[in-house]
């Protein structure tokens, strides 16, 4: 992750926290400029747009989620073991920013077409990781054999 400085640090905090509370789309550029007791116009000298806020806020969330879930995926560990690891480990990146992981679970949605394609597809690979892990449960005899998309959508809405 590429070193910001501390202004840009409280821009991105107070997006998350306006976007988490309100709603991306309720949330105005001028709120975000109230918010941090700056002119709305120079917000933009530290951003490209509202938008480009609810990518980086989201992508950094999504960064989080596979920095810390991710190496878990990949141990040589018990399944049952490694399951319970991931599912720790994801509740811990929610605790540690909720304000953040309500942007990764639902504003996202608000990107552009492209924009959303791409976090939908970081989305969908980290539920890949989930599915897998299920799977190697299933091949064990450790888990039923159901749709393992399913049961993984299951599993990450219940820990949401």
């Amino acid at each position: 992750m590429k070193a910001i400085s501390e202004r840009k640090k409280q821009v991105l905090a107070t997006a998350e926290q306006l976007f988490s509370k309100k709603g991306y789309l309720a949330t105005s550029v001028r709120d975000l400029a109230n918010a941090l007791g700056i002119e709305a116009a120079s917000l933009y000298s530290h951003v490209k747009s509202k938008e480009d806020l609810l990518y980086q806020i989201a992508d950094r969330s999504a960064d989080e989620f596979f920095e810390r879930v991710g190496p878990i995926a990949e141990k040589d560990l018990q399944t049952q073991e490694k399951l319970t690891e991931m599912v720790a480990e994801h509740i811990a990146v929610i605790a540690d920013n909720i304000n953040a992981a309500a942007v990764f679970f639902r504003e996202w949605r608000h990107l552009n077409d492209d924009l959303r394609r791409a976090y939908a597809d970081r989305i969908s690979a980290y539920e890949q990781m989930w599915k897998d892990v299920i799977r190697q449960g299933m091949e064990e005899g450790l888990f039923k054999h159901y749709d393992e998309g399913f049961s993984a959508r299951t599993i990450l809405s219940a820990i949401n």
